[in-house]
């Protein structure tokens, strides 16, 4: 009799091939037999999948619990939406190596960069470590998701330069980074990451270290790599169409023979020329992609709120949401909030961000993410005849999110859609324990299979199968995770059970559970029936087993 038995189930296995009915055996941590439907019989633990999808545990690439590990043991929200790994580390962030004495420096920098509250970092991580290997043995303890991460520019610079890291690198500088980053990469670090996109700043304003490195810099350490037989590096660049930029990071490719994933938005050209023509060679470098573009929810809880520029609501500011609520409902109110001049912020962005009514979208119903003109703000007060101040009151009143979309969105997700299907992609960008007062796209992969694949009515639907195999199979191979994402014998035993036809994203909502009081935006779903990380069942019906199956991930130890 097997551990555990899923019968009668469709089963989309990760290949991204058609689904198929069929029965998947479970004994141990290891997927050991995938036969006909009907077939095996009950094991000692059984689920009858009948009329549901049965999906290998997805995994995510790109997310910042690399703090929240150390007080989260779930790793929400996303063990909440079908993960079963996580990889952390990214953007260049994290929290270690780290000089005793020095932490509160990475804790700033992390809030800054990704909008994670200070006092819980502060409050959570029970520090402790200072090399990279030690982080990785103070976090290597029991999860209901494998996690996985990465060594991190920013932090190596401040260890190895201290004041000095936000300035050119020494030779002795670049070699001593080399080292650090080559002694992590052989105890199990999956990868390096670094940041020069211009939007990472620290609190004071500056550019985070490492965002200017030069080549030479970035070539050294790339020759972390030559010694080991796995690692991914992630750059998250502004200048992926710029000749020099492209020029070293297709060296380090060429040098190396590791993978290379790079953040790519709409209207790239250059990246993904280079990418195939690295292809030709048996080389990879992925171009990364999200669910939906660069956005933010502004709410009344948030990081981001358009009523603090109005002297009345700053009045109001820290009564209770409720009472803040009703507030925006009074008519007196509303007429001091529409005659008074706004106190706007100095930043050209933030003005921009919330004062421009024709980018400024109501989030409707179905969390689309795909909003046309008539949801935008502006053009709801035209068609109310109201200012568009008393639209933003209402829908604030109401709760519900109001959504602001960066970069190059063209009135539909169509663009988005063609990079997600572009086998040079890779599908990552969740930023799952990040961004906590602005957004939660950690729940992207109950996003892609509800509305990108089921929902969308502005344009066309991918395939089930096909999205499944960009979450599962194809993200985990690009970090050398070879053990999962297929449903096949021998594979390691990460699965979904999904009612695929009642799968639903809940609304976002702010919590208030992070160490120190700390907010951030959750989102559930409805629909997992089950989730399963090393043949253990974590999560039944959206409730968690109270099992800890996971485990740290070592890089070069994971083969099918």
């Amino acid at each position: 009799m097997h551990d555990l038995t899923i019968r009668n189930a469709t089963i989309m296995d990760g290949s991204g091939n058609a689904r198929y009915q069929g029965d998947v055996a479970v004994d141990g941590n290891k997927i050991t037999a995938v036969e006909p439907a009907g077939t095996l019989a009950p094991g000692k633990e059984d689920i009858d999948a009948s009329g549901l999808v049965v999906t290998p545990g997805f995994v995510d690439i790109h997310t910042h619990y690399d703090g929240q590990v150390c007080w989260d043991k779930e790793v929400t929200p996303s063990s909440w939406h079908g993960v079963t790994t996580v990889v952390m580390g990214n953007c260049g962030v994290g929290f270690a190596p780290v000089h005793p004495g020095s932490e509160g420096e990475l804790v700033s920098l992390m809030e800054s960069v990704e909008d994670i509250p200070g006092t819980a970092l502060h409050d959570g991580i029970p520090w402790g470590w200072e090399t990279f290997p030690e982080y990785m043995d103070a976090i290597d303890t029991p999860y209901a998701v494998d996690i996985g991460t990465q060594v991190p520019h920013v932090a190596v610079r401040h260890y190895v330069m201290g004041e000095r890291c936000y300035d050119d690198a020494t030779e002795q500088d670049m070699g001593a980074m080399r080292d650090i980053t080559r002694d992590a990469l052989r105890q199990g670090a999956l990868g390096f990451s670094t940041s020069r996109f211009y939007g990472h700043l620290d609190k004071a304003g500056n550019l985070i270290p490492g965002t200017n490195a030069s080549a030479d810099e970035m070539l050294t350490i790339g020759e972390a790599f030559a010694d080991v037989d796995h690692g991914t590096i992630e750059i998250i660049s502004d200048w992926l169409e710029d000749a020099d930029e492209l020029k070293w990071i297709e060296h380090i490719v060429r040098s190396t023979g590791r993978p290379i994933t790079t953040l790519t938005t709409v209207g790239s050209e250059k990246i993904w020329s280079l990418a195939s023509d690295l292809e030709k060679s048996d080389l990879t470098l992925r171009p990364q992609v999200g669910a939906r573009p660069a956005s933010i929810l502004m709410t009344l809880e948030g990081t981001i709120n358009p009523m603090r520029q109005h002297p009345a609501y700053r009045e109001i500011e820290n009564l209770p949401l409720a009472e803040r609520q009703a507030k925006l409902r009074d008519s007196e109110f509303r007429r001091r909030i529409l005659s008074e001049e706004k106190m706007l912020p100095r930043s050209k962005d933030a003005v921009r961000m919330m004062n421009n009514y024709d980018t400024i979208w109501v989030m409707d119903e179905s969390l689309s993410y795909e909003p046309s003109d008539a949801d935008s703000v502006a053009s709801i007060a035209a068609a109310r005849n109201q200012d568009p101040l008393e639209v933003i009151m209402d829908t604030m009143a109401e709760g519900t999110p109001l959504l602001v979309l960066f970069g190059r969105y063209a009135g539909d997700l169509e663009g988005q859609r063609e990079l997600i299907e572009d086998p040079r992609s890779v599908f990552g960008l969740s930023d799952g324990g990040a961004h906590c007062g602005v957004l939660v796209d950690a729940s992207v992969p109950t996003y892609m299979l509800t509305y990108f694949s089921r929902d969308r009515q502005r344009g066309p639907t991918m395939s089930p199968e096909f999205i499944v195999h960009k979450m599962t199979r194809d993200t985990a191979e690009l970090y050398g995770l070879h053990d999962r994402g297929l449903i096949q014998p021998g594979f390691k035993a990460d699965l979904n059970v999904i009612d695929y036809d009642n799968l639903k994203l809940h609304k976002p909502e702010m919590v208030y559970d992070l160490p120190g009081g700390g907010k951030r935006l959750v989102q559930g779903a409805d629909g997992y029936r089950a989730t399963i990380c090393s043949g253990v069942v974590t999560y039944r019906d959206g409730s968690h087993t109270g099992e800890l199956p996971g485990r740290l991930i070592r890089g070069g130890q994971s083969a099918a």
